[in-house]
């Protein structure tokens, strides 16, 4: 069986995004402007780190723009390997970035919420590259896209994994003490991971060791 790969995510500045690197994340996840949550840098700031992080290791714009204009726009600003869009979109600006920046991978957040996630994954999935399992509220009182540090149902993520046939992160609540039981019952291309390794809202070297080491 394959590793699982893991994404570091909320990378503040180009310390973290060396710490993540060299204790074996396989991508960064670096947060432009949100509605709320962690990590949230300015978009040059997003730039520098991207153009530092050596070839090989990927690097994902968090964007909450719902326009292919105002997405293509954001990307430009930072430069990354790939777009994560983590608020809804129609279907149609998906078509309008792949004309735009067709060699930038593009990856859907999809807040499983219930078990509408299911059929949203399926309709998404043809559009993106990856999705991106989550635990966000997009339509509650306060809009949160992300870095709740909260599980979600993850028998409907393994629902969604075998039922799509694009690659699929799972985010939400993961630490290193529950990573073996995340992947055991979901199956996920990778893991993605923000609170869960950070410690008075700083990556934590020895939460870095042990993730890696449940892996």
């Amino acid at each position: 069986m394959p590793r699982t790969r893991v994404k570091i995510c909320c990378i503040i500045n180009l310390d973290e995004a060396r710490l993540a690197i060299s204790s074996g994340a396989d991508a960064i996840g670096l947060v432009g402007r949100m509605p709320s949550g962690p990590g949230v840098i300015a978009d040059d700031k997003i730039a520098d780190i991207a153009a530092a992080v050596p070839p090989g290791i990927h690097t994902f714009l968090l964007t909450s723009e719902i326009s292919a204009v105002e997405i293509a726009a954001h990307w430009r600003r930072t430069r990354t390997t790939t777009i994560q869009v983590v608020d809804y979109i129609a279907e149609e600006e998906y078509r309008k970035i792949r004309a735009e920046l067709p060699w930038v991978k593009l990856v859907q957040v999809i807040h499983v919420e219930n078990g509408t996630a299911v059929g949203r994954a399926q309709r998404v999935s043809s559009f993106v590259d990856a999705l991106l399992l989550d635990s966000g509220s997009p339509n509650g009182d306060v809009k949160t896209l992300g870095g709740t540090g909260k599980i979600h149902d993850w028998k409907i993520s393994r629902e969604i994994v075998g039922s799509v046939d694009v690659p699929v992160f799972l985010a939400g609540g993961i630490t290193p003490e529950n990573l073996g039981e995340a992947i055991e019952a979901v199956h996920p291309y990778a893991v993605d991971v923000c609170t869960g390794v950070r410690t008075d809202g700083r990556l934590d070297p020895g939460k870095l060791e042990k993730l890696f080491a449940a892996v």
